[in-house]
């Protein structure tokens, strides 16, 4: 009797708030309905940002590189979550978890050398003549 007593005492706060919300949610649609201008003018279904009329579309096109680059920083930016989680539980994953880990890690570099290496990191169209020149220079100096 005592365990559903304490389990009714903890849920009636969870469900009080869900009430306010609810209501809150519902008023204000509500108020929004019945106080909302409804007019049908030449410019309703157009895009309006600041006052200021659009020019021409809303479309662009975007290069293909910038979708690979927002996809490299996805990916790294996942990886780094997964490296801090285990950074923060590493003690009770032991030598196990330190073990999979570096495996991680040294498959994130041969991943960043292969896409360094078929060009997925050349921002710009100088990329590979700067590669170059750095070779040539480095070359020299040995």
């Amino acid at each position: 009797m005592e365990a559903s007593s304490e389990n009714t005492a903890l849920l009636w706060p969870i469900l009080a708030y869900a009430a306010i919300v609810f209501t809150l949610v519902g008023a204000i649609l509500g108020l929004s309905y019945v106080f909302g201008q409804r007019h049908n003018d030449r410019a309703t279904g157009e895009p309006f940002e600041s006052g200021i009329l659009n020019t021409g579309s809303a479309r662009l096109r975007f290069s293909s590189q910038f979708y690979l680059i927002a996809m490299l920083f996805v990916i790294f930016d996942v990886e780094t979550i997964f490296i801090f989680s285990w950074a923060i539980a590493f003690r009770e994953l032991g030598w196990y978890g330190y073990a999979g880990v570096v495996t991680f890690i040294i498959l994130l570099v041969v991943v960043l050398i292969y896409e360094w290496r078929n060009g997925a990191l050349d921002f710009g169209p100088d990329g590979g003549k700067i590669l170059k020149a750095y070779k040539k220079l480095k070359g020299k100096t040995a």
